[in-house]
């Protein structure tokens, strides 16, 4: 009986199997062979060189946490097939995520402008995620987590640290209007109680004035 360790599964060929067949342990027959492979994840670190609608260059930093999709028998088939004859640390493997990484995210950006990918970062973020996911499924692997960084200027063309840069003027500029209207807001409300204060006084005074002229003349 051959056991794999809880994150290895066993791939075992020959003798009246006709593929391949996946187990976490099995008796070994005469005439059938096995190797082990290990489920656990990789990190893949990359800095992905992309161009906009405007062909402004820009650098994606990202690390994706991808390994085999161990709950899905089918996908784990599919790994075993076509990654697990070689080493997942190997250039082969790596070479194959970062170029599946690149070239999703090269083609979104490609149609995007500047602005829109800074604009919208976090939902630029989750398309790239979403494309290179599906390309993955071919290979049976699954990201497990993906961490992109801060979207990264090339030297030459400063256009996100410009964006940036506008982003905080604006913000600034709002704050002034905001405390500007809300001082006059301030100053608007303070005259009108004090007209309102006013108004009653007076019209109290006009009372008082007409009780006392009565209760003279009674």
């Amino acid at each position: 009986m051959y056991i794999a360790k809880a994150s290895e599964c066993l791939i075992i060929t020959g003798v009246r199997i006709a593929d391949i067949k996946l187990a976490k342990k099995a008796w070994i027959l005469p005439g059938q062979s096995y190797t082990v492979f290990d489920l656990s994840p990789v990190n893949y670190t990359f800095e992905v060189q992309a161009m906009s609608a405007e062909k402004l260059p820009f650098v994606l930093p990202a690390v994706f946490t991808i390994g085999p999709r161990a709950n899905d028998h089918e996908s784990l088939l599919k790994y075993a097939k076509l990654i697990s004859p070689h080493d997942k640390l190997s250039n082969h493997v790596n070479q194959l995520v970062q170029g599946i990484v690149e070239g999703e995210t090269r083609v979104l950006v490609a149609s995007m402008t500047m602005e829109e990918v800074f604009r919208g970062t976090k939902e630029f973020k989750r398309e790239v995620f979403e494309k290179v996911q599906l390309e993955l499924n071919q290979f049976g692997l699954l990201i497990y987590n993906a961490n992109v960084k801060q979207l990264v200027d090339v030297p030459g063309h400063e256009y996100f640290s410009y964006l940036g840069q506008k982003t905080q003027i604006e913000a600034a500029n709002q704050a002034k209007v905001d405390v500007a209207e809300a001082t006059m807001k301030g100053e608007i409300g303070s005259k009108l109680r004090r007209g309102q204060t006013q108004q009653n006084a007076a019209k109290i005074d006009a009372e008082t004035k007409v009780i006392a002229v009565r209760r003279n003349g009674g």
